[in-house]
């Protein structure tokens, strides 16, 4: 990744490249098409058919952590994404939504609370790669804010109940991460205003 991350900064921003980078393949290229893409440049029509590529996580992370995120069609993806069923596709609807939670810092609460039943609905799904996207994804809105962390325990709670071997798994998951000492201590510090 650092051999490819240099590659990519000697390059720049380059719209054109991304696309031809893309279409060959391989995965090293469309690790770099994903960090020389510009993202006010990327249109909806682009992101469905590089999701619809995705044949790993690998690079589903990565272009949703280092390109897709900073989209503004990204929380209609995540929407759009969340309900398909392809795995790599499944997954890319939970990493993109981790990846704004981590990134995005203008976004108020309301639309990351407004995918918490996207990832309630999706954390059933069994598939080792959709789930560790869905717990993810969950652990990262939690983080955000006191509001969004509460509503995030909750729903951990729930799905670590649920009969559900996936959704247990992803709740709890959560729960360990949103409820260390570490976590609740950076939330009260943030909502007191430090």
């Amino acid at each position: 990744m650092g051999a490819m991350q240099k590659v990519a900064k000697r390059l720049g921003k380059d719209h054109a490249l991304a696309a031809a980078l893309w279409e060959t393949g391989w995965y090293e290229a469309r690790t770099v098409a994903a960090l020389v893409d510009d993202p006010a440049l990327v249109t909806p029509a682009q992101m469905d058919r590089w999701c619809r590529d995705f044949d790993n996580w690998g690079i589903c992370d990565t272009v949703c952590f280092c390109l897709f995120d900073r989209t503004p069609h990204a929380f209609r993806k995540v929407e759009k994404w969340a309900s398909q069923r392809g795995e790599f596709v499944k997954r890319a609807a939970f990493a993109l939504l981790a990846s704004l939670a981590l990134h995005d810092k203008r976004t108020g609460d309301g639309p990351f609370l407004e995918c918490l039943p996207l990832i309630e609905r999706a954390a059933g799904d069994g598939r080792n790669f959709v789930k560790k996207g869905v717990s993810w994804a969950l652990r990262s809105v939690g983080r955000r804010s006191a509001a969004v962390h509460e509503e995030s325990v909750v729903l951990a709670q729930r799905l670590a109940q649920s009969p559900d071997p996936a959704a247990r798994w992803v709740g709890k998951d959560a729960l360990r991460d949103l409820t260390r000492p570490a976590v609740t201590k950076r939330l009260a510090a943030k909502s007191r205003g430090r």
